[in-house]
Parts: C-alpha cells; sequence; structure tokens
C-alpha cells in the first residue's frame, strides 16, 4: 500500500496563493505517477495536473498558467503550488498514485477561495 498525506490547504482570498504538499510513504515513490485532483461540493471529481516519474507534467485547462506541480523524490513528496486563486478552485483536494494498475489516494485538503 501507498499511504498519502496532503496538507497545506486552507482559506486565501480571491488572487492569492496556496503551496499544497503530499507526502508518500513508500521507498520505490520515484517510480509513481502522481496527481492532484479536486471536488466541489454537487461536482465530480476532476483532475488538475498530473506528473509522471520523470517529470512530464498534465494540466486542466482551468489551471494553466496558475498552477504549478512539482515532485521531489528525495522526500517523497509531490507539490501544487497554486497561484492567482479564483473562487472557482475552491474545492476539496486530493493526492493520488498510480504504478500501473495501482491507484491510490489521500484523504484531502479542502481549499476556500473567498473574500
Amino acid at each position: 500500500q501507498v499511504q498519502l498525506v496532503e496538507s497545506g490547504g486552507g482559506l486565501v482570498q480571491p488572487g492569492g496563493s496556496l503551496r499544497l504538499s503530499c507526502a508518500a510513504s513508500n521507498t520505490i515513490f520515484s517510480i509513481y505517477a502522481m496527481g492532484w485532483y479536486r471536488q466541489a461540493p454537487g461536482k465530480q471529481r476532476e483532475l488538475v495536473a498530473t506528473i509522471t516519474h520523470d517529470g512530464g507534467t498534465n494540466y486542466a485547462d482551468s489551471v494553466k498558467g496558475r498552477f504549478t506541480i512539482s515532485r521531489d523524490n528525495a522526500k517523497n513528496t509531490v507539490y501544487l503550488q497554486m497561484n492567482s486563486l479564483k473562487p472557482e478552485d475552491t474545492a476539496v483536494y486530493y493526492c493520488n498514485a498510480y504504478l500501473h494498475k495501482a491507484d491510490y489516494w489521500g484523504q484531502g485538503t479542502q481549499v476556500t477561495v473567498s473574500s
């Protein structure tokens, strides 16, 4: 099993920034693809960003140019830097790890963007 623990969520004003962290308890973290997803009330979970084991990234159109996903394999941690936050970004953000047919999720961290 891969255990994922998110942190860094909170309340921020529109235009502000947050950095989410996801710490993974796995000795072979470096070979997993990682991602961030989010789910707002009444909506389905959606992809925010992904990063492959070798650093390739992909972003949802809604966050391109504002969010950056990165990973530090030495620390078994993936990050999501969120800038220029909008109220529409309000959601529970989940960390995901994938390898072959295995798929793991963190517990989620709440991000609220409000004036």
